[in-house]
């Protein structure tokens, strides 16, 4: 049997799209002769829907274009993910389903059993499990189907499995030869090589050939980078399909050889086509063709300038210059030579009359207060009024350019620099940063030398740094990819070797800026935990780590 994998960015919520690139997949997959072809997880809704499963119009207006998928199966199998009705009467209201057809007919529905509800994920919210296991006799195979986590209980290899059955179990007593396993799985770093040993262990294990199918694209803060692939039952990786675009991949069951599109990108690589491709597929999805990044001569405004670049096009992306009364003449220099390696649009805006306008609108109600953050913040401020009204203006997505380094420890200001339709670097850690910096370097020359090596300012005082409010930024960032990332207690961090203080300061500004990362944009995820949907921690608490008890 010749089997496609078509590895698609669907759009959600676009049936009519969906559907129209679900059948041009299946022409293309009949082109070449494959006998089935096979899409991820929800591709006709798009995945995740979210709450628009709330809105009963939303499922019945995708039900129409089921007939139309069914239609284009002429002389060819197909199995598509879609929301389907539960027709018990009790639970919730609809299926996380794959549809097989083949011949214009419908030769199965599988319902997904194992629904996530942790990090990102919110299954149990919307969709009723599935009760059993699903087999389909076809063109000489026994195919097994089933829907992305439905794999992901394998005993001995989680540190804790989350499902009390693995739907395996009952496709190896059928005897089945080839496991599908349709899914929408979000990228971050180290995933692809965890499904791979994953699907790999599965294989081997299970004596199945594994034709795993992955969706692509950006949705929101969730990026998925496809990857699609084919293990045969010796744990041999016989198909594998591109990073971050969309992708045909024809496996033949028999020979056991498929299309080998894998690109082996390393790290820095990985994480820069992430960005890319979030980032394209948010401003496109949402309506925006343009952007605008306010540069300060600082390396995270220039690398979000470069990756809108790569994303967007140099003609559609503007740069804004903002001096103020505390900015080093260097700055405003390496934002003008960075937009021009660039070419793109710069203007510059000073922000000096309108700070002192503020200070002297202010003065009555400030008399008597010596200067503060108060101050710096209002610079930030009205840089970011300035950047929301040419956003307004030029109907241009506003792209904010704080790291997450800064975002975790509140070093950044609410309605200033946190400004913008999306945080393209929320969760990049500022070390992460400049290594991207230097990748994107060595390919580009884009970014002017001193930007990489002058010390980080927010400049927004006389001769101020980072580095005199914060920890150096290497140890910062270990101590935060502790805490947020593993969710390591305060005790279990100091044991790594970080000074107690330290810690705990680290903790507490953490913890005590939540508030302010709720009214963040929307940040891309590349991490296993980056802030957003995936991480739900109340702003009032009143929980407080005890003291570290002693070393013995």
């Amino acid at each position: 049997m010749r089997i496609a994998l078509a590895q698609m960015n669907p759009f959600i919520g676009d049936f009519s799209g969906n559907t129209r690139k679900i059948c041009q997949f299946i022409e293309q997959a009949r082109s070449r002769e494959c006998d089935l072809v096979v899409f991820p997880e929800l591709a006709l809704t798009g995945y995740p829907p979210r709450d628009l499963l709330d809105k009963s119009s939303f499922v019945a207006a995708s039900k129409p274009y089921w007939s139309k998928i069914q239609a284009a199966s002429q002389g060819i199998g197909v199995i598509c993910g879609v929301v389907s009705d539960n027709e018990d009467g009790t639970g919730k209201p609809y299926h996380n389903s794959a549809f097989f057809f083949s011949d214009g007919a419908l030769l199965a529905r599988v319902h997904k059993q194992l629904l996530p509800s942790y990090d990102v994920f919110d299954e149990e919210r919307y969709f009723e499990p599935g009760k059993r296991s699903v087999w389909v006799d076809y063109k000489g195979e026994r195919l097994g189907i089933t829907i992305c986590e439905d794999v992901w209980n394998l005993k001995d290899y989680l540190p804790r499995p989350l499902y009390h059955c693995d739907p395996l179990c009952e496709l190896q007593d059928a005897s089945v030869g080839i496991l599908i396993n349709i899914s929408a799985s979000p990228y971050h770093l180290g995933k692809v090589a965890w499904v791979a040993e994953l699907l790999k262990t599965r294989a081997t294990r299970s004596g199945m050939q594994v034709v795993y199918v992955n969706q692509v694209g950006g949705n929101d803060q969730l990026v998925f980078h496809g990857h699609s692939m084919v293990w045969d039952a010796e744990g041999k990786l016989v198909t594998c399909g591109y990073d971050f675009k969309e992708d045909l991949l024809v496996y033949d069951t028999a020979a056991h050889r498929g299309d080998l599109h894998e690109s082996s990108l390393d790290r820095e690589s990985e994480v820069l086509g992430a960005l890319e491709l979030g980032l394209r597929d948010y401003a496109a999805k949402c309506g925006f063709k343009k952007a605008v990044v306010g540069l300060s001569g600082g390396v995270d405004s220039a690398l979000t300038a470069c990756l809108a670049v790569l994303a967007l096009g140099a003609e559609n992306v503007m740069g804004v210059g903002m001096p103020g009364p505390y900015n080093a003449p260097e700055s405003l220099e390496d934002a003008r030579e960075l937009a021009d390696r660039l070419g793109i649009v710069f203007h510059e805006v000073s922000i000096a009359s309108l700070f002192e306008t503020a200070l002297k609108s202010l003065a009555p109600v400030f008399e008597g207060y010596a200067p503060d953050v108060t101050e710096e913040n209002l610079q930030a401020r009205i840089r970011g009024m300035v950047l929301m009204a040419i956003s307004n203006k030029f109907n241009r997505l506003l792209l904010s350019t704080g790291n997450k380094s800064e975002m975790a420890v509140g070093y950044c200001t609410l309605y200033g620099d946190m400004n913008g339709g999306l945080a393209l670097l929320g969760d990049i850690p500022k070390t992460l940063v400049y290594q991207l910096a230097y990748k994107l370097n060595a390919l580009h020359d884009w970014i002017p030398e001193r930007t990489l090596w002058r010390a980080p300012s927010a400049e927004l005082r006389p001769n101020q740094k980072d580095q005199d409010s914060l920890p150096p930024y290497d140890v910062l960032d270990n101590i935060l990819a502790a805490y947020i990332e593993e969710r390591l207690p305060a005790g279990e961090i100091v044991a790594r070797g970080w000074d107690e203080d330290l810690v705990r300061w680290v903790i507490s500004r953490v913890d005590s800026n939540e508030y302010k990362r709720w009214q963040a944009p929307p940040i891309i995820r590349v991490t296993t935990k980056a802030f957003g949907s995936g991480r739900r921690n109340p702003i009032a608490h009143g929980y407080r780590e005890g003291k570290i008890p002693a070393a013995d």
